[in-house]
């Protein structure tokens, strides 16, 4: 088949490679239909996650129709149309009975495209299958659907919920990429007063507008200083930082207010200054975080009732084979205007119908 392969810090290719096979009785192998690129990806080829070794195929969210299952998968079968989520689940270990699946011990957690071959790929083989993939039994549009992979419940989770966001509040989303965007979206849930895009592009932050933020500023000093106008001088009740470089952690510490929550998402490949000189006195909660996708199925029925605005943030789409060029464009986001690329992604108008 043909996959997206890592080869090193700033090299990787779309070629040939092995098939992939069932080796464990809760595997299920996978034919891809969408797949689409994460801001993580571009960090793993910019060598910040080591651990990444060369060789292995590259992608952790994809939509597809299952082929092949092993001897103890129960919960989908070979017909099945699937969203296969980024993290895999063991459902056994301590974490995974917490309902925190982002730390499996038994295999699991964010594996795909990391530790084990991924999704950007023809095929692509997903462990512990029955937790680890979401059946999608209606209308429901590929490039719509694998959005929920990674994005919208990262931002919802890591960066709403650990955020505390609640009525009334002042929420800063810092970085109006895809999770920002997923972040203001979401966030819209819990009827905050105002919410606040900070980015650098001119086009992201018109993203922001039309997702649901009230305000917007570009970032640096301009940004703190729309939040101190606005709050009085207080802060922000939740800042959700959504970028993965130190001087934007450290700008969002001093957003917050006293007593308020700095929810960090983005994927950091440098150590970012803690300055609890400041800190220490203001009870500010700091929370970092993976995602667990324990949300996955409540986003997906909102979804299917159209309550997400998972369309408009995807603003290009390749077929597969074109996944180098895909990785240019959203690389160059500045310059493309991209929001989410997808790749593939066939439209599905009629029901499954499942037998016995």
């Amino acid at each position: 088949m043909k996959a997206l392969v890592f080869h090193g810090s700033g090299k990787s290719a779309w070629e040939d490679v092995a098939d992939p096979g069932i080796q464990d009785a809760t595997d299920a192998i996978v034919r891809v239909d969408a797949v689409t690129i994460c801001g993580t990806d571009l960090h793993i080829l910019k060598g910040d996650l080591p651990e990444v070794r060369p060789g292995t195929v590259l992608g952790h969210e994809a939509v597809g129709e299952v082929v092949e299952v092993g001897s103890d998968v129960r919960m989908v079968r070979p017909g099945d149309r699937v969203l296969v989520s980024c993290i895999t689940a063991c459902g056994r270990c301590r974490y995974c009975r917490e309902g925190s699946y982002g730390q499996c011990r038994a295999g699991g957690g964010w594996i795909l495209g990391h530790l084990i071959d991924g999704t950007q790929a023809e095929y692509v083989r997903v462990p512990h299958a029955d937790l680890s993939t979401y059946a999608l039994r209606g209308a429901v549009d590929s490039k719509d659907a694998v959005l929920l992979a990674d994005i919208f419940p990262t931002a919802y989770e890591a960066g709403v919920l650990n955020g505390r966001v609640r009525p009334a509040d002042t929420v800063v989303v810092v970085g109006a990429g895809p999770i920002g965007l997923a972040a203001i979206a979401t966030a819209r849930f819990y009827t905050p007063e105002r919410i606040i895009a900070v980015d650098l592009a001119p086009a992201r932050l018109d993203a922001a507008k039309r997702l649901g933020a009230d305000a917007v500023a570009s970032a640096g000093d301009e940004a703190e200083q729309l939040v101190a106008d606005l709050t009085e001088g207080l802060g922000a009740d939740v800042v959700i930082e959504a970028v993965g470089v130190p001087a934007s952690f450290e700008a969002c510490t001093r957003m917050v207010r006293p007593g308020g929550h700095v929810a960090n998402v983005g994927v950091h490949g440098k150590p970012a200054t803690l300055h609890l000189e400041d800190l220490w006195i203001k009870n500010v909660t700091i929370t970092t975080g993976l995602v667990d996708t324990y949300s996955t199925p409540t986003l997906l029925r909102m979804m299917a009732a159209g309550q997400l605005p998972t369309s408009s943030l995807v603003t290009h789409t390749f077929p597969m084979d074109a996944m180098e060029e895909a990785y240019e464009v959203f690389a160059r986001a500045a310059d493309t205007g991209a929001l989410k690329v997808v790749l593939g992604g066939p439209q599905h108008d009629a029901l499954t119908i499942r037998t016995p």
